[in-house]
């Protein structure tokens, strides 16, 4: 054999030794850790493919998630969540036995693979949607809030999208869980979860089956909730409401006798939380999160809107009786319970630590705990006039949690678990006359307060909404599908809109009503412009103002629906506005300016100048935060270059004028990312055709 020959074998066998041990890692370690979103109603919210959001498990934010409603930015609620699944008397592969033996994702522990902080193995995890994603543009740039990565497109979905997870545990117990969103508005406040579990004997990711003969008895599934409402109310209250220090949890449905009269909510099984009482706060009622003051926010926003409204929680709709019974049982969840968030338990979970998990399963089957945690707080259920702290004294506030349980699995059996998570609360525009009211001393704190808990009966509206969607087989009223594609193009004289549809025999499809807000995309001010055919596709807008930024969304309307689950007879259903909605601004501009000579005079203006950065509405470009820090260049050419330069001739700053207009907006914002300073700047405008130069100075004060 020759040497050539030897060292191609030999290379050969290292290559085919490379490709076999990169096969056993990507087969063993399955999908590994992803996120994927469900963004198409007003509830959304992130997931993992370990089968449980732990705390930060995404980003380094401890609210992350269950953002209600998500068209605002800060709406994040979820702290942290956790699974936990339990069984007693159970031997390994290895004839190890545990007298329980309990399996951990969150609250703080990722729960992925096979060490002490593991226990779960994804085998599969996608994104599946009822049709691709709308595509939205503004002046040819994409302009959407986040774009989801679809993997299945599945037009016969009774949702509008479905994640589909499933995650072998060390227990030998196989988790698929779907989670189904839906878009049409009066079914878009929740997010329904089922579980299906079942007794595979696999323990790990590969495809042998290491436990086929081993029963799982006295199995509970136990999952915890540590909610904190809201992202945007800390910027308000402080850093400790981030994770929860003042959430108030409650129950309905655990049989449990509270010390006061409170009917409400009855005929679930559900738990929920608010934003309750900051102890530390003591400037005013901080109920709802009232914004006062805070440089986190715009000045005209600080009128006392009601910045934490909102109540979430997560109601059951179904668990089976048992393995062989699939009815519903009404006794279930068998525990409802609460523990302090940064209690010891919550740390360092161990699926081999025996003591550990003894005490893990015995918190988990402890049945409902006589004392509800908002209960405990307010004996005599004085919800909207609080005295009690929340957090009890504890560093990190109060989580609630439901068991399920206990099941046996015989080797092949499943059950089946149904619950959904739902928000509710007042809208933004009564958030506002609220809270101005209160700031004005028009209303009492009590008033106030009585207010934010409307929301609650929000909240158990949506989840009935949820459980009649089930129990229909979630064969709800339809809304028409959302536009395909919006294209918002700036012009001289008009704004245009034009859009496409995914089926042009959509039959839930009446038309089309185009709105538009200013200042923000998600300002208040939004007016409907124009109702359109269930043919037409352009609409232009010739009533913007000139240098105002312009937001616009298209949404598709049906005919009055003769009801159905959860949905009220003679509604008009429309597309949900978050799939239409631009999220940048289109600008009225105006015809190009005269072309520059060097040394004669122009029409070119600045404004506002001077920019005063703490200036009212007025003196600014217009409403809304895209205009707090921006100026115009106006009748300049349509084709020139525009360079900035401070007091003592530093280039800060060269913008590329080429659209063809008479109009330029700058950001304040430096090449190098900074915001510009207090003093005099020059601009130097270069004609591009001609070549002449204009010189023009503007003051910034902050």
């Amino acid at each position: 054999m020759t040497n050539n020959l030897k060292i191609q074998i030999r290379t050969f066998g290292w290559l085919l030794l490379a490709v076999i041990i990169s096969m056993q890692a990507s087969y063993g370690q399955g999908v590994g850790n992803k996120q994927k979103w469900l963004s198409v109603g007003s509830l959304q919210s992130w997931y993992s493919s370990v089968g449980c959001e732990n705390e930060e498990g995404r980003t380094l934010e401890q609210q992350d998630g269950l953002q209600w409603p998500a068209l605002y930015r800060w709406q994040d609620m979820e702290a942290a969540k956790g699974l936990w699944i339990g069984t007693a008397n159970w031997r390994d592969e290895t004839s190890t036995s545990y007298a329980h033996k309990v399996v951990h994702a969150g609250p703080r522990v990722l729960g992925l693979g096979s060490g002490p902080n593991g226990g779960f193995f994804p085998i599969q995890f996608e994104l599946v949607s009822k049709y691709p994603n709308p595509e939205i543009f503004v002046d040819g740039a994409a302009s959407v809030a986040r774009t989801d990565e679809i993997d299945r497109i599945d037009p016969s979905m009774k949702a509008d999208r479905m994640i589909l997870n499933v995650v072998n545990t060390a227990l030998g117990l196989t988790m698929t869980r779907r989670i189904l969103q839906f878009s049409q508005g009066f079914h878009d406040s929740y997010i329904v979860y089922e579980y299906e579990f079942q007794n595979t004997g696999n323990v790990d990711y590969d495809n042998d089956i290491e436990l086929p003969t081993q029963a799982l008895d006295s199995l509970y599934f136990f999952f915890q909730y540590r909610n904190a409402i809201n992202r945007e109310g800390c910027y308000v209250m402080g850093n400790s409401s981030r994770w929860g220090i003042n959430t108030m949890n409650d129950t309905r449905g655990d049989g449990v006798t509270p010390p006061y009269t409170d009917t409400t909510g009855a005929g679930l099984r559900c738990q929920y939380s608010w934003h309750g009482k900051y102890s530390s706060w003591t400037r005013y009622d901080n109920l709802g999160a009232p914004i006062w003051d805070s440089p986190y926010f715009d000045k005209a926003d600080t009128v006392g809107r009601l910045a934490s409204s909102a109540f979430l929680g997560v109601v059951t709709i179904h668990a089976d009786r048992s393995a062989t019974d699939s009815t519903d049982d009404p006794n279930q969840p068998s525990t409802t319970t609460w523990k302090g968030s940064d209690d010891p338990m919550n740390f360092r979970n161990d699926q081999f630590s025996v003591a550990g998990m003894n005490a893990e399963f015995a918190w988990m089957s402890e049945g409902h705990n006589p004392n509800r945690h908002a209960a405990r707080i307010e004996p005599a259920g004085n919800f909207t006039s609080p005295t009690g702290d929340p957090s009890m004294g504890t560093s990190g506030g109060i989580s609630s949690a439901n068991g399920y349980g206990p099941y046996r699995l015989a080797p092949g059996q499943k059950v089946k678990i149904v619950m959904a998570e739902a928000a509710g609360g007042l809208n933004r525009a009564k958030q506002v006359s609220v809270g101005r009211r209160f700031k004005a001393g028009t209303i009492t704190a009590r008033a106030k307060n009585d207010s934010v808990f409307t929301g609650r009966d929000s909240l158990f509206t949506t989840m009935r909404r949820a459980v009649a969607a089930y129990r229909a087989g979630y064969n709800i009223p339809q809304a028409p599908l959302p536009p395909k594609s919006i294209d918002v193009l700036s012009g001289g004289d008009k704004i245009a809109l034009t859009w496409t549809v995914y089926d042009e025999n959509d039959p839930n499809l009446a038309g089309f009503r185009v709105y538009r807000s200013v200042g923000r995309y998600d300002a208040l001010n939004d007016t409907l412009l124009y109702v359109a055919g269930r043919s037409e596709r352009t609409f232009n807008d010739t009533s913007a103002l000139r240098g105002y930024a312009n937001y616009y969304y298209v949404v598709a309307f049906g005919n009055p629906t003769a009801g159905g689950a959860g949905t009220p007879a003679g509604a008009v259903l429309t597309s949900n506005r978050v799939m239409s909605q631009t999220r940048d601004a289109a600008f009225l501009k105006r015809k190009a300016g005269g072309s520059i000579v060097s040394g004669q005079p122009t029409e070119i203006r600045i404004v506002p100048n001077p920019y005063i950065a703490n200036s009212s509405v007025d003196t600014r470009l217009g409403p809304g935060d895209d205009n707090r820090n921006r100026i115009a260049f106006y009748e300049i050419p349509g084709y020139c270059t525009i360079k900035i330069y401070t007091e003592i001739g530093e280039l800060i700053r060269t913008i590329e004028h080429n659209d063809g207009s008479g109009d330029a907006h700058w950001d304040l914002i430096t090449s190098s990312d900074q915001l510009v300073v207090s003093g005099v700047y020059i601009a130097v405008f270069e004609d591009t055709k001609t070549g002449g130069r204009a010189i023009q100075k503007f003051v910034v004060i902050r």
